[in-house]
């Protein structure tokens, strides 16, 4: 997979506001993401973090992964997904997607998720729909590598529009 440029488009440093979508070469900043994801009107702040595992469905002893995305797509598209929560919840407040490109080692975090809400229902399927919205809308897609070889991930599916979720 090629990607259209290499220079990320947007920053891990929390931003003023209520939305935090970024894709970064470097680590996640989970402690200091989740901390701005707390907000004095909500009870319940809930999060998700992805780590690489140590096998797939079908390649025992996977040891790297490493991410490719279409970059200018990737932030729009976690903007939508945004967008789509605030429609769908409306006790939500603040919302934290990340995700990292490039290669990861096993139990590094390549995703994260926070969602706070007045209510922990809410921000539970908040958070739900986001990672499951970014697997099936984003443009990133994941090498395996492992002890018999490396391949592109072994789940591929067509890329759907936040409107099929």
């Amino acid at each position: 997979m090629n990607t259209v440029n290499r220079n990320v488009q947007s920053s891990l440093v929390p931003p003023e506001g209520k939305c935090w979508v970024a894709i970064s070469r470097d680590p996640l900043p989970l402690d200091l993401a989740m901390e701005w994801a707390v907000d004095p009107n909500c009870g319940a702040v809930v999060s998700f973090s992805g780590t690489v595992r140590n096998h797939s469905e079908t390649r025992p002893g996977v040891v790297l992964l490493e991410y490719e995305a279409y970059e200018e797509f990737v932030v729009p598209k976690f903007l939508e997904i945004v967008e789509s929560v605030r429609k769908q919840w409306s006790q939500v407040h603040k919302v934290v997607i990340l995700h990292r490109l490039g290669k990861m080692t096993v139990t590094e975090s390549s995703v994260f998720i926070a969602v706070s809400a007045e209510h922990r229902d809410s921000a539970f399927e908040a958070a739900k729909f986001c990672i499951d919205a970014l697997k099936a809308s984003a443009p990133i897609w994941k090498k395996e590598r492992w002890s018999g070889g490396s391949d592109w991930g072994s789940d591929p599916h067509e890329i759907v529009s936040i409107e099929e979720l």
